[in-house]
Order: C-alpha cells, then sequence, then structure tokens
C-alpha cells in the first residue's frame, strides 16, 4: 500500500495529467487496486506551470510493493519519460513556456501535511520535497509529491471523461450534450459548469487535449450522476472513459487571511484595469475581474476595505475578493441659493463666497453619504476566476 502522483505531463498545445494517470490505473495488474484519486491544483504564479497547473495523485493497494514499483519503473521509462520535452508557445500570453518535465514519486507512507500547504502557496523548488521511496523524473515532482501530500480537510469533486483517439481528432470541437447541461448547471450541487453572463460552456476545454468534459460538484454522488447523465446521452461522443477526482477546487486553500487597509490613491489604466494604492502596498483589479474592478474604480481616497488576493512576484497583490468597509463621504462646496452655483474658497482656513454675487457662505464643505455599488464581497466572474477560489455564496 502507497501513494503515487504525477504531475507535468500538459503544454499548451496538448498532453493531459489526468489521462496519464487513467492510462497508467489501466495498465495495473488485476493484483493492484486503487482509491483516493486527487486532482490538485498548485500555487497560480509557480514560474514553470503547466497548463492547468493540477497534479494527479491516488493511493494504491498492493502486497506486493516491490514488484508494483517495478511495474511503475518500466511504465515509467515506456509511457511518461517520452513526454519529456514538449513545448508550445502561446500567442494570448507572454508569460515564458517551459517544455513538459514529467515527474513522478512512490511513497509508502503519506508525507507531511506541510508540503501541500507551501506549494499551493509559494514557489518551491525540487531540493525541498519530502523524500519518496521511489522518484523519477524532474520538475513534475514538486507538484507530483504536494498532490500526495494533500489531507482533502476541505474539498470539492471533479468527474472528467476524456475523449477516444484524441490524438488522432483534426477537431477540437467537442461533442457534448448541450440540453442535457442546463440539467447539470440548475442542480445546486454542481458549479462553473456554465458561465451565467454569456451562457458560455466551462466544463470542456477548448485546446487539443484528451479531456471532453469535466464535472465540478460539491458532492461525489452528484458529479458521478451528472457526468453519466451526459455521457449517456446519444448526443455527446463517446468515450474513453471517466473518473471521479477528490480536488483543492474552491477550496480558497491558496489564499491566507483576508486583510484590512486604507486607500491612498487610485489610477485607472488600460482597459479599465485598476491601481489601488494603499497603506499596506498596492493592490491590482484587473479588467477581467468584473464587479472587483467596478468597485474598485469607485473608490476614492480614504475609504477603508477589506481585500484578499496572491502577491505576484513585483509584490503587488492581484485581487480576488475586495469588499468596502467604510466609504469617507464625499465633499462639494456649497451653492449660492441667488445664483445657483458653487462657491469658492477665499483661501486657506477662510471662508468659501459665490463669484458672482460675493455672497458669503459660513458652510465650507457639504459632505454627502456615498452609497458604494456592491455592499458585501465581491469576486470575478466564472470564466475569469481560478479554480481554487471558492463561490462568495458558499460562505
Amino acid at each position: 500500500m502507497g501513494w503515487l502522483g504525477i504531475d507535468d505531463t500538459d503544454h499548451l498545445g496538448g498532453g493531459c495529467t489526468t489521462h496519464t494517470l487513467l492510462q497508467l490505473l489501466n495498465g495495473l495488474d488485476d493484483s493492484v487496486a486503487f482509491t483516493n484519486l486527487r486532482l490538485v491544483r498548485l500555487w497560480p504564479f509557480a514560474k514553470q506551470r503547466t497548463r492547468g497547473n493540477a497534479a494527479v495523485a491516488v493511493e494504491l493497494i498492493t502486497d506486493d510493493e516491490n514488484t508494483l514499483i517495478e511495474h511503475l519503473d518500466k511504465w515509467w521509462n515506456e509511457k511518461i519519460k517520452p513526454l519529456r520535452g514538449d513545448l508550445t508557445k502561446s500567442q494570448f500570453s507572454d508569460r515564458e513556456q517551459y517544455p513538459t518535465d514529467p515527474g513522478m514519486v512512490w511513497f509508502s507512507k503519506q508525507p507531511e501535511e506541510k508540503f501541500y500547504w507551501d506549494v499551493v502557496r509559494q514557489e518551491v523548488t525540487i531540493e525541498e520535497i519530502p523524500n519518496p521511496k521511489k522518484i523519477w523524473g524532474g520538475h513534475g515532482v514538486i507538484g507530483a509529491a504536494a498532490a500526495v501530500s494533500w489531507r482533502a480537510k476541505t474539498s470539492t469533486f471533479e468527474a472528467i471523461s476524456w475523449r477516444i483517439n484524441h490524438s488522432m481528432m483534426k477537431s477540437t470541437t467537442r461533442k457534448i450534450d448541450l440540453e442535457l447541461l442546463t440539467e447539470v448547471d440548475e442542480d445546486p450541487d454542481t458549479f462553473m459548469s456554465r458561465d451565467p453572463r454569456s451562457d458560455n460552456v466551462l466544463i470542456a476545454p477548448r485546446g487539443n487535449c484528451p479531456v471532453l468534459f469535466g464535472i465540478r460538484a460539491r458532492t461525489l454522488e452528484s458529479a458521478k450522476r451528472n457526468c453519466e447523465l451526459l455521457i449517456n446521452s446519444p448526443n455527446t461522443e463517446d468515450i474513453e472513459g471517466y473518473m471521479v477526482f477528490e480536488t483543492n477546487q474552491a477550496t480558497d486553500d491558496h489564499l491566507g487571511e483576508d486583510r484590512t487597509s486604507t486607500v491612498i490613491k487610485t489610477t485607472v489604466m488600460a482597459r479599465g484595469t485598476v491601481k489601488i494604492e494603499t497603506e499596506k502596498g498596492i493592490l491590482m483589479a484587473f479588467s477581467e475581474s468584473g464587479d472587483i474592478k467596478n468597485l474598485a474604480q469607485w473608490l476614492m481616497i480614504g475609504d477603508v476595505i477589506n481585500y484578499n488576493g496572491l502577491t505576484h512576484f513585483d509584490g503587488s497583490i492581484h485581487l480576488e475578493r475586495l469588499k468596502i468597509v467604510t466609504a469617507i463621504p464625499s465633499k462639494s462646496r456649497p451653492i449660492c441659493a441667488k445664483c445657483n452655483v458653487n462657491m469658492k474658497s477665499m483661501g486657506k482656513g477662510q471662508s468659501v463666497r459665490c463669484p458672482k454675487c460675493r455672497n458669503i457662505s459660513k458652510e465650507v464643505w457639504i459632505e454627502k453619504t456615498r452609497v458604494p455599488p456592491f455592499s458585501k464581497w465581491v469576486q470575478p466572474p466564472m470564466d475569469s476566476r481560478r479554480h481554487l477560489s471558492k463561490p462568495l455564496d458558499w460562505d
């Protein structure tokens, strides 16, 4: 009995770590059983992250560990090691791309959970991984060991199905019963199946990878039931198989505690992105962040906010949720009752007067309560949200 972890077999142009695991499990001897399928998303800013930024793990049950390791060693050399070095450049991202560098680990006993928390919240090197009984490959061993270390105290589930002969398909368009997807989306236990703003399908990848679709749900039963609903439809293409993974998606495991600060300055940049300077540092509300961006554009100097997000390499925080705590009132000069124009200051520390009739007012400022566009937490829309981000309505 022990734990197997795999990572880094996918790139922008193809490959899939979950499919790699499917093939490996299908190739096991009948004497080996498996349980605890894991799909673990890792730190989103990791420099050498893969396309999906996810690693997989599984618990294997056997009475002959040495024979199993011999089989895994052969499988690695024949099936996984040849995947090393694949690379696809992206015309849509300026992020540096790295060739695939698969890694696989075997632990007779599950290592300490601390390593998972390190990998989901910060950059980690190969030298920092726990000591497995057997290790194969390169950079992917980091994610592989993290997936094995995860204790799944808070989790969701994803039922993933894979296309038949995907590498021979010329089309990346997937055939899925979209009418039944409406039923899937209406299940209260599923999430991120369809974007309510655009009605875009969120369960299927668009690129050249083996996955047909993945149903995310809060329970294993819901993930399995809705996956089978779609694959049993004649309007969904045939599949090679499917498995249900326990995942750390929608858990907020990548985030620390919420923080509070006061706005010093805001700058609206290209496409509506907002740079928020606060007493505790710079926050970035990007154009794709929807209501976060809208609330950020409304902020004024002196407003107190709650926020959370990931700290980028440049020290700024990329916001994943934002909330107004205290909004300072807006101030304007009083209006002259006679001339209906704003009065102007007579000088520092002095009264104000009408520029036309010269009438003086004892009231220097008129304060007005500002009503924010949102009084509660806001987060990006579904199609711009990280896999790890927990929906606000779950709190």
